[in-house]
């Protein structure tokens, strides 16, 4: 009996973040992937995923960076089933030895594997669809609460994030987004992690 696991973890730069890649078995119909495994979770050790997300985007949209404030602050999962994304994570726990640095995956929906990026409680997570469309699917570890939602700046110069946007391309950006404060005007949220 084989002993080799049917996933691959392969752990990012920044503290506790990871990529989880699962087989997709493509043939001439199609393809097949089994996506999610709560199973699976368990045996990494991760929190009980509460919320599913779907988001729909245009070339060129930027979500982020988003999180939520203690005690409602959330773990995520991310994956694209549709298109091409720059996934983008910053560890903000002051206790993290990558606190307040970021790093970049690009998430497509057509690898050969099925690939999930692990984003932990204390982190900002944001996107830039990098396709003419994107289908993003998330799981958070806890449920939106309207009350508790934060955010920093896309651009903000303490982080100098490279986004993939070529020269003269601006980001679409929702109104709340545009306006998010820089990480120097909010109280870290996460002090305690």
């Amino acid at each position: 009996m084989s002993t080799q696991k049917p996933y691959v973890i392969t752990e990012l730069p920044l503290a506790d973040a990871f990529l989880l890649q699962l087989p997709r078995y493509a043939d001439e119909r199609g393809f097949f992937a089994e996506i999610f495994r709560n199973s699976l979770m368990k045996e990494l050790g991760l929190a009980e995923f509460v919320q599913d997300n779907l988001s729909f985007s245009h070339k060129n949209v930027l979500r982020g960076l988003h999180f939520q404030h203690p005690p409602h602050a959330q773990a995520k999962l991310v994956t694209v089933l549709q298109g091409w994304i720059q996934d983008i994570l910053v560890d903000l726990r002051p206790s993290s030895p990558t606190y307040k640095q970021w790093y970049s995956v690009d998430l497509r929906g057509d690898s050969s594997l099925f690939s999930w990026v692990y984003v932990p409680v204390g982190f900002a997570h944001g996107f830039l669809v990098r396709s003419d469309q994107a289908i993003v699917l998330y799981k958070c570890s806890a449920y939106y609460v309207p009350a508790a939602d934060g955010g920093i700046r896309w651009d903000d110069p303490a982080l100098a994030i490279r986004w993939a946007l070529t020269e003269g391309e601006q980001p679409i950006l929702s109104h709340k987004d545009a306006n998010l404060p820089y990480l120097s005007e909010i109280r870290n949220p996460f002090e305690g992690l």
